[in-house]
C-alpha cells in the first residue's frame, strides 16, 4: 500500500499509486472472470419456421402451419455470412455457447480499457521517477 506524505508535491504522486493499485485489483478480478468462460463460439442461433414451397401445402396460406422448428447457426466468416444447420438437440448448446462468446467479448473490452488506464498511470509515474 503506498504511504501519504506531508509535502504537497508528493500528495499527487500518492494519490495515482493508490488509484493505480485501485485499478491493477480491479484488472485481476476482471481476468479471473476468463477462468470462468465455458465453451464459446461467434454467432446467433436462430429458429426458423420454414414454407415447402408446395402450392397446396397449407404453409403457403397460413403463417401459422409453417415447417419447422429448424435450428441454425450463423455467423460472418471472412466476409460471408455462414449458417449451419442444428439439431433441437444441439441448439440449446449454441446458444449457451453463443452468449459465453458475448461474455468473453465484454470482458476483453473491459479488460482492455482498463489495461489502458493502467498502462497511462505507469507511463505517468515512470516519467514523474525520471523527473526527479
Amino acid at each position: 500500500m503506498s504511504r501519504v506524505s506531508v509535502s504537497k508535491s508528493r500528495v499527487r504522486p500518492v494519490a495515482r499509486n493508490a488509484s493505480l493499485e485501485r485499478h491493477a485489483q480491479r484488472f485481476l478480478e476482471l481476468r479471473r472472470g476468463l477462468e470462468q468462460n465455458d465453451y464459446f463460439c461467434k454467432g446467433t442461433v436462430l429458429k426458423r419456421m420454414m414454407k415447402c414451397g408446395k402450392a397446396q401445402c397449407a404453409c403457403a396460406s397460413d403463417a401459422t402451419k409453417r415447417h419447422g422448428p429448424y435450428f441454425e447457426l450463423t455467423y460472418k466468416a471472412n466476409g460471408k455470412t455462414v449458417n449451419v444447420k442444428l439439431s433441437p438437440q444441439a441448439a440449446p448448446l449454441y446458444r449457451a455457447a453463443t452468449q459465453q462468446y458475448r461474455k468473453m467479448k465484454n470482458l476483453l473490452t473491459r479488460l482492455y480499457k482498463l489495461s489502458k488506464t493502467i498502462l497511462r498511470h505507469q507511463a505517468q509515474l515512470a516519467e514523474s521517477k525520471r523527473q526527479h
